[in-house]
C-alpha cells in the first residue's frame, strides 16, 4: 500500500472512531458535568499514553516543539471536548453533528497556514460551499437549534481545525501516535489535579452507560483516534485527507439513531448529501 492509500486508510479508521464521540458525550453529559468529562478524559488518556511512551521508550520533543505541543492540548485535548460537551447541553447529538460539516474547511484552512499547502481555487468554492449546507441547514432548522449550543459548536470547529493542521504538522517528523501522547502528557498535571476537583460527590446514581460512554472518549475519542488521523493527515496531505471527515456525520447521525432514539429527518441527510457530494469533486483540487 502505497504513501497516499496509508494516508486515507488511517484517516478513514480515525473518522470512525471519532464518529461515535458526540453521541457518547451526550450520553455520559447525563450524569457528568460538562467540566468534570473533559478533564477526567484526558487525565485517563494522558495515563495510557505516557504508559505508551514509557514501554515503546520514546525520545522527548524537541524545545521547539513544546509550543505547538501544549497548542494542540489546549485545542482538542480541552478546547474541542469542552466546548461540544457544554454545548450537548443546549442540542442535540444529531444537530451537533451537523457542524462536523465544517471541519474539513477548518482544517484545510488552517492547513494552509501551518501545513504549507496549496489547494487550489476551485478547492475552495467547492467546500464553501458544502460548509454554507451547513451552516444554512443550523440557521433555518430552528426547532433544534440554540444560540449559545450553535456558537459553541462553531467555536470547537475552530479549535479542533488548528488542533488537528497543527498535530498534522508535527506527525510529520514525531509520528501521529507519538504527538497526541505528548500533548496528553503535557496536560496530565493540570488534568488530574482539575479531575480531583470536579469529581462527582458519588458515583452510585451514575449510570452504567455513561460510565462506559466516559471510557469510550477517554480511550477512542482521546487517544487511539487520534493515532490514526494524525497519521493520515500527515500521509496523505491535511486538506484531502481532511475532507474525510465530511463522512463522520453520517456515521455519527446513524449512532445517534441507534443510541439516543434521536428522530434522524430526511432534510439532514439532504444536507450530508449535498456537503459529501461538494467535498467528492473538491478531493481532486486538494493540492496543486
Amino acid at each position: 500500500m502505497n504513501k497516499m492509500a496509508n494516508g486515507w486508510f488511517s484517516g478513514m479508521l480515525g473518522v470512525l472512531i471519532f464518529s461515535g464521540s458526540l453521541p457518547a458525550t451526550r450520553l455520559a453529559v447525563m450524569d457528568f458535568q460538562p467540566l468534570f468529562l473533559t478533564v477526567c478524559r484526558a487525565a485517563i488518556a494522558g495515563v495510557l499514553a505516557g504508559v505508551l511512551l514509557l514501554i515503546f521508550r520514546q525520545q522527548r520533543p524537541l524545545k521547539s516543539d513544546i509550543v505547538p505541543l501544549l497548542l494542540i492540548a489546549l485545542c482538542v485535548v480541552v478546547g474541542f471536548p469542552l466546548l461540544t460537551a457544554l454545548a450537548l447541553q443546549y442540542v442535540t447529538a444529531s444537530h451537533a453533528i451537523i457542524y462536523v460539516g465544517l471541519l474539513p474547511l477548518s482544517t484545510a484552512i488552517f492547513g494552509v497556514w501551518r501545513g504549507g499547502e496549496r489547494p487550489r481555487p476551485i478547492f475552495w468554492m467547492l467546500s464553501v460551499l458544502g460548509s454554507s449546507l451547513v451552516v444554512g441547514f443550523a440557521l433555518i432548522n430552528g426547532a433544534s437549534s440554540s444560540f449559545i449550543g450553535d456558537g459553541l459548536m462553531l467555536a470547537s470547529i475552530i479549535a479542533c481545525g488548528y488542533g488537528y493542521a497543527e498535530g498534522a504538522r508535527l506527525s510529520r517528523r514525531l509520528g501521529g501516535w507519538q504527538v497526541i501522547s505528548w500533548a496528553l502528557i503535557l496536560s496530565l498535571p493540570v488534568m488530574a489535579l482539575l479531575s480531583l476537583s470536579f469529581k462527582p460527590d458519588s458515583w452510585s446514581s451514575t449510570s452504567v452507560t455513561s460510565i462506559l460512554s466516559l471510557a469510550y472518549v477517554s480511550l477512542f475519542s482521546m487517544l487511539i483516534g487520534f493515532v490514526f488521523w494524525y497519521r493520515g493527515l500527515a500521509l496523505g496531505g491535511i486538506a484531502a485527507v481532511g475532507q474525510l471527515q465530511l463522512l463522520q456525520p453520517f456515521f455519527g447521525l446513524l449512532l445517534s439513531a441507534l443510541l439516543l432514539h434521536e428522530s434522524i429527518g430526511w432534510p439532514i441527510f439532504m444536507v450530508n448529501m449535498g456537503v459529501v457530494l461538494c467535498v467528492a469533486f473538491a478531493r481532486r483540487f486538494a493540492a496543486k
